[in-house]
This record gives C-alpha cells, structure tokens and sequence, in this order.
C-alpha cells in the first residue's frame, strides 16, 4: 500500500495538475462569492429614501407612443442638412466658425 502511494506522489499528474485544477475550481466559487458581495453591496447603496424616492418619482411625465408618433408627424424631416463635426486632429472652433460662414452665405 505504501508503495503505491509513494508511486503516486512521483506521478506529476497528482503532484502538478490536481493541485492546478482545485485553484481553477476553487477559485471560481471563490470568485463568486465575493462577486455577490459587490453587487450586494450596490444594491444596498443605490436605495433611495422613501421620502425622496416619492418626489423623484412622483414627477414623471405619462409616456404613450401615440402622442410621440404625432409629435414625431408634425416634425419637417425633408428639410435637413448634414453637418460635418470635427476631426480629432482639426482645431474645434475654425471649423465651426467656417461651417457658420457658409450657413450665411447659403447653399
């Protein structure tokens, strides 16, 4: 019996890969456990007084899809122009300053 064992602590499966495959395994649950932690923990923060989470709430506007859609019909969509926004690389305000200088101009 004693010489099996000795055979399997020379064996550089059990020695090498049983000991990496318990850090994977146990650092997953591990890991999990403090991951729940986290969000625990944002939870909790991000809860609101009741007091002030009925004036926060309390304000909301009724929302309907119908009353954007007419809204949405009485917009002038065919009249519109592409306005071309800076490069990185260009300097912010001679671009605007030329992009209001052809707008006067007109097209």
């Amino acid at each position: 019996m004693w010489s099996k064992l000795r055979a399997l602590q020379r064996d550089r499966t059990v020695r090498y890969g049983v000991p990496m495959l318990l850090l994977v395994v146990g650092g997953s649950f591990g890991l999990r456990e403090f991951a729940q932690i986290r969000y625990d923990d944002q939870k909790y923060r991000r809860r609101l007084d009741p007091a002030l989470e009925a004036v926060v709430t309390g304000h909301k506007q009724p929302f309907s899809l119908e009353q954007e859609y007419e809204n949405m019909k009485q917009l002038d969509i065919d009249k519109w122009r592409n306005v071309r926004g800076p490069r990185p690389w260009e300097a912010s305000r001679e671009t605007q300053e030329r992009q209001r200088e052809q707008r006067q101009k007109g097209p």
